[in-house]
């Protein structure tokens, strides 16, 4: 651990600028993360005072194939992006987690006071439980603790901030009270346990185990206690092209029971034939049966489970596509997942609010501004949010452009891949 005043004047020589460096990817962004980690210690010292302290960060991520798969216990490709939580964390003496997230202060807990509360649900405090909890149930250490958080994951981007927020906790607490012995994968399961048993929100495992390992990872959740993971060493720039995100400013409030219907959809599909998930289901089977399943569960279950099937396999195709160096297929494959889910897993708005569409919107202003220099699809989990595109480098500045006129300046994020998971970025 290092005291906070050290850390600043350290900062300020720029001694950290090849560290930085090499968690953020992009030289662009140098100056601005050194003056966020200055600032976030400064935050950490009005908060708490001058101690000595560790800074941990998690990154945001993107999926790039596998569209609502990993429920199902399918397969994903995606990748972590450069941008992240930072927390600066100090212990106490008082058994309190303490943690201050920009300018949410959320109420310190007593260490092993776990009890999920309901007048809790759906807020930061409830995913600080959960963490904790199946953390100190697999037998590690927790703590008290100061914490300092700042974001610049866009929150309801479809980056995953919840899970950037679960995965930094869980770093913290394997730096700070368990030399990090804590597994990545075991850090990202506790993120998931955290938001279905205290959150309530049925989400899969992609978001924080694509934050917690790192990289462009080819994933795949048969065994959701011990999935498989291949990073698969591309960058988009070898093929002359860039990653971007463009949110639509489309809001997420009251969407949680749009986003757990899909999950609930596809597992009614899976029961008909005493299944839990459509992993354990052949695509053949399902297909000969489809006449009886729609007279059973409706007509949106089975195109949702068509979905799964065919997206689940696009996940291997994406991988080769990558590795033998065919980018026109991947990307063909990714407009071919974006088409599924806008047409069959219909997860691009929401019904009960129809007249906002702001996902469809940007997809159609994307395609007339590409023509023939890229391929946009929805990204993440759908209704709102954002739109993810792959562009040839050249025409990125125009893209840009266009895309911030119709939604706002910032709108539209031009994204790397960075090889870090959860770390620990100084301390220790």
């Amino acid at each position: 651990m290092k005291n906070t005043k050290q850390l600043i004047a350290e900062f300020d020589r720029q001694e950290y600028d090849n560290l930085l460096l090499d968690i953020y990817v992009d030289p662009k962004v140098l100056n601005y993360q050194r003056t966020r980690y200055i600032k976030a210690i400064k935050e950490f010292e009005t908060l708490y005072g001058e101690s000595s302290v560790d800074i941990y960060s998690a990154p945001g991520r993107t999926e790039v194939g596998g569209n609502h798969t990993d429920h199902q216990h399918g397969e994903v490709l995606a990748a972590a992006v450069n941008l992240d939580i930072i927390a600066v964390v100090g212990k106490n003496a008082e058994e309190k987690i303490k943690i201050v997230s920009d300018d949410i202060d959320i109420p310190a807990i007593a260490v092993g006071d776990y009890r999920k509360r309901v007048e809790e649900a759906n807020t930061s405090i409830t995913l600080v439980r959960g963490v904790c909890n199946c953390l100190e149930e697999r037998g590690y250490l927790v703590g008290g603790m100061n914490i300092f958080m700042t974001s610049d994951v866009l929150g309801g981007s479809g980056l995953s901030s919840s899970a950037a927020f679960e995965v930094v906790l869980g770093t913290a607490i394997s730096g700070m009270y368990n030399q990090m012995q804590i597994s990545p994968i075991l850090i990202a399961q506790a993120g998931q346990y955290a938001e279905n048993v205290y959150f309530d929100k049925l989400s899969g495992l992609m978001d924080q185990m694509a934050s917690s390992v790192g990289s462009l990872v080819h994933i795949d959740f048969a065994d959701n206690e011990n999935p498989k993971i291949d990073k698969v060493a591309i960058d988009f720039e070898q093929f002359d092209h860039s990653l971007c995100i463009v949110d639509t400013k489309g809001s997420h409030a009251d969407l949680s029971g749009e986003y757990s219907a899909i999950p609930i959809d596809m597992k009614k599909v899976a029961a008909y034939f005493g299944k839990e998930y459509l992993t354990q289901v052949s695509e053949m089977d399902f297909y000969k049966e489809i006449p009886k399943i729609r007279e059973i569960v409706g007509d949106r279950c089975v195109l949702r489970a068509i979905h799964f099937y065919d997206d689940n396999r696009r996940v291997r195709e994406e991988v080769e596509a990558l590795r033998s160096n065919q980018f026109a297929r991947f990307k063909e494959l990714i407009s071919e997942s974006g088409n599924s889910s806008y047409k069959y897993l219909q997860n691009v708005y929401a019904n009960m609010d129809f007249e906002n569409q702001s996902i469809p919107m940007a997809l159609a202003l994307s395609e007339k501004e590409l023509g023939s220099n890229g391929v946009c699809r929805v990204h993440g989990g759908g209704f709102a949010g954002t739109i993810q595109v792959f562009i040839k480098n050249d025409a990125v500045d125009a893209y840009k452009a266009t895309m911030e006129y119709y939604f706002g300046k910032g709108s539209c994020h031009v994204l790397k891949i960075r090889k870090y998971g959860g770390i620990r970025v100084i301390g220790g």
